[in-house]
């Protein structure tokens, strides 16, 4: 399973708390060994204040219940430190935690740093050490507290770096605690500033995007609407811009995406399109399935691919989700792409062939005949082909379908209607130009 990891390549774009969700999944899947995932843990929070839990993990590597004296040092130091930050940010913290002068504050940002000076003297000094506790607090694992501060910081921040730096730790603190709907606003609100915010290089935006579309994959793969999310955001001219510059390895994620999506079937087309451009720096089972599938027609190379897609989904800490259902444990969307990339084999190889073997067909499918011939007949029923199976010959005959003349012409023509108006106000207005200039 370790060649399918992706954990190399997504960690680089997100904060050292998120990537301890990734190194969980890795332990309990076992994909290495718990050494090499304890010691990654260790060297992640050497950058962190949570001393009490590097602790915890170096007494589980090394066996024992002595730690090293710079971790006690270390220690002294963080509690000596948050007792300082707290003290500095108090007057403001305790204003905020009465509801009745909060009340007071005002959408006016200039408004309340003066009304907050005149009558509680707290000035920009609090503000500030309301910023440097929360971030500390969110450095000891404290997200539900970090994340509330960084709201009200937000409030009253006048600069917007900082204030985009506060957003960024809510967002993260969200997805910590898994508030999915309050990270999506929080993503979206991110987009928007990143989006119409001028960057001093357009490196710097490209790299904002690039975060953003990794801290993106905690809520979309978790979030009932996220599927459609993750579509239209990474389908969007800019990001995907940014994928095939910064990030090719997200195409699994926006393949897997596509595949269980039924409702976005049309995208389809285009993202094949960049699979094939980006064959070259990046490609796993997932790309490669739809590849062997659309564009090679390769149904032995497909169902291969299938099969490893199968490992690669269970090994993936986004996509690999379990749930569990009456005392049994199921992967959601395991289920889901391989029930999708099935329709997908059987449609494309309907397409080509007019009478097919069960037998043959459900060996493609990676299904044995008894399952794959009553998989076939709820398909017939459901999506209502024009196909009949004949048992005793043990074949699926597909209708013919002629094109509909018509609706190919309605098709083609449905836009002409818009397109000449767009011409005509075009024509209509250059004319009006040039009498005006011939006028004056």
């Amino acid at each position: 399973m370790a060649q399918f990891d992706l954990t190399a390549s997504v960690s680089p774009f997100l904060d050292r708390h998120l990537v301890f969700p990734l190194l969980e999944f890795l332990q309990d899947k076992q994909i290495y060994s718990d050494d090499q995932i304890l010691k990654a843990k260790i060297e992640l929070l050497a950058k962190t204040n949570m001393v009490d839990y590097a602790m915890d993990i170096h007494k589980s590597l090394y066996h024992t219940e002595d730690v090293p004296q710079d971790m006690v040092d270390r220690r002294v130091e963080v509690v000596g430190r948050l007792k300082v930050l707290e003290e500095s940010a108090a007057p403001l913290i305790s204003f905020l935690q009465n509801p009745a002068l909060v009340q007071e504050l005002r959408s006016d940002k200039q408004f309340n740093l003066q009304m907050l000076q005149e009558r509680y003297q707290i000035g920009s000094e609090q503000i500030e050490a309301l910023y440097q506790y929360a971030k500390f607090q969110f450095e000891c694992g404290n997200y539900s507290g970090a994340s509330d501060y960084l709201y009200q910081y937000r409030t009253l921040c006048t600069n917007s770096d900082r204030s985009i730096s506060a957003l960024w730790g809510k967002l993260a603190c969200e997805i910590l605690m898994q508030n999915w709907d309050v990270a999506t606003e929080e993503l979206n609100r991110l987009k928007e500033i990143i989006d119409s915010k001028n960057f001093a290089s357009p490196l710097n935006q490209l790299q904002q995007r690039t975060w953003l579309m990794h801290w993106s994959l905690f809520i979309f793969f978790n979030h009932d609407n996220g599927r459609n999310g993750i579509i239209d955001l990474f389908f969007s001219e800019r990001y995907l811009n940014a994928i095939q510059t910064n990030a090719h390895h997200l195409l699994r994620y926006l393949a897997t995406a596509a595949i269980v999506n039924k409702r976005r079937r049309n995208m389809l087309k285009e993202l094949i399109k960049v699979i094939q451009q980006e064959r070259y720096t990046y490609s796993d089972p997932v790309t490669e399935f739809l590849e062997c599938l659309y564009v090679n027609y390769d149904f032995e190379g497909a169902q291969q691919k299938l099969r490893e897609c199968e490992e690669l989904i269970v090994s993936d800490f986004f996509l690999g989700k379990q749930s569990s259902e009456n005392g049994f444990v199921t992967i959601p969307l395991r289920d889901e792409f391989m029930e999708n990339a099935r329709l997908f084999i059987f449609e494309t190889y309907c397409r080509i062939h007019q009478c097919i073997d069960i037998g043959m067909l459900s060996q493609k499918l990676n299904m044995n005949y008894d399952d794959a011939e009553r998989w076939i007949v709820n398909l017939i029923r459901n999506a209502r082909l024009d196909a009949k199976i004949d048992s005793k010959m043990g074949t699926v005959v597909m209708g013919t379908q002629h094109p509909n003349v018509y609706e190919q012409i309605i098709e083609k023509t449905k836009v002409l209607g818009q397109r000449s108006y767009a011409l005509t106000t075009n024509v209509v207005m250059t004319s009006a130009a040039v009498t005006a200039s011939q006028v004056r």
